[in-house]
């Protein structure tokens, strides 16, 4: 959800080295060249010789020297940039299952030539992160000026060691999102490789979707002890697919956040809809467990077997959305009314 309620694990926190860490970061390497590491995308020799600048969407303008080549980024920003060409040196936020497998909200990102700043909520490695000499930390925003998984309690220490850029997820539509991440890629100078094909699996299977304008979807996330209503308008990819026609259910009472109305397991039959679309992160019950709980068993969606899932955090790429568009007509085409 926008906030997930998660563990919160211990977190080791940048003590007594901190301020000398923080002056050789700056120091850098005396004012030599440091060759880019494996896995980071140096930029194109024009961009690094007119300097960079981007203005992100907090109306922040970054004006720097030359593009950063030493990025770190969230994972959601770092599978969009990803496919678009940028290989961050590390990341944070959830990419690593327990089994050691990658979590599918990093996308195509190779989880072994990035090094893993935190992998769960309030989870962050101020010293490693340090060490790393980033040149920028890119993160999507669900509220404005407040960078997705970085810790409030050491977001000031993380705002001094690198320029940020922040990304806006809510209230955008999947489609503007993706330009932006677009835009920054182009900037950092990557080489865009497949994205007119992609972009074109994309908006095929967009135009698909409004065949199943006479279907009522539900879209959830089921925790231990609540089952929440997915609220439309605050999701890029469920303004992009409402916007192609689907009839997705909207909550009548929103929680204060605007994101979802938490409802108990008791009243999990409150809505009524033909399709069940299910949150698949990390944190979220998976169909077996919430299956356990009577009242979402008897659903009637649930009970014809038309329950499916919802990539919550697909990569804001083209090749991110085409697979996740492309999986959910396959679904959608299976499914039929129930009322």
């Amino acid at each position: 959800m926008s906030g997930p309620v998660l563990a919160r694990r211990g977190f080791l926190s940048a003590t007594a080295g901190l301020a000398a860490a923080l002056t050789l970061a700056a120091c850098g390497d005396g004012g030599g060249t440091t060759a880019a590491p494996a896995g980071s995308t140096a930029p194109s020799g024009s961009a690094a010789a007119q300097g960079w600048t981007f203005t992100d969407d907090r109306d922040k303008k970054l004006d720097l020297p030359k593009a950063p080549s030493r990025i770190v980024a969230q994972v959601g920003a770092a599978a969009a940039l990803w496919d678009f060409g940028v290989r961050p040196v590390a990341v944070f936020g959830p990419h690593k299952l327990k089994d050691g497998t990658k979590d599918p909200q990093v996308g195509n990102v190779d989880i072994t030539k990035v090094q893993g700043l935190g992998n769960v909520w309030d989870e962050f490695n101020v010293e490693q992160y340090i060490a790393l000499q980033p040149d920028l930390l890119v993160s999507s925003m669900y509220v404005k000026g407040t960078l997705w998984y970085v810790p409030e309690k050491s977001k000031d220490t993380i705002e001094q060691v690198a320029p940020t850029v922040g990304i806006m997820l809510t209230g955008k539509s999947a489609t503007e999102v993706i330009g932006r991440y677009e835009e920054l890629a182009r900037s950092l100078g990557a080489d865009m490789a497949g994205v007119p094909e992609a972009k074109a699996r994309m908006e095929a299977a967009t135009k698909e979707l409004a065949q199943f304008k006479d279907l009522k979807i539900l879209m959830v996330s089921g925790g231990a002890d609540a089952f929440w209503i997915v609220n439309p308008p605050e999701y890029p990819d469920i303004v992009h697919m409402t916007g192609a026609g689907l009839n997705v259910v909207k909550p009548a009472k929103v929680d204060e956040g605007g994101f979802f109305q938490t409802l108990s397991w008791e009243n999990a039959d409150e809505y009524e809809a033909d399709v069940i679309l299910y949150d698949t992160r990390t944190q979220a019950l998976k169909p077996e467990e919430m299956m356990k709980k009577p009242t979402f068993a008897k659903l009637p969606a649930v009970k014809a077997g038309q329950l499916y899932p919802w990539s919550a955090e697909a990569p804001f790429s083209y090749q991110g959305y085409a697979d996740f568009l492309e999986e959910l007509v396959a679904n959608l085409k299976k499914a039929k009314p129930l009322g």
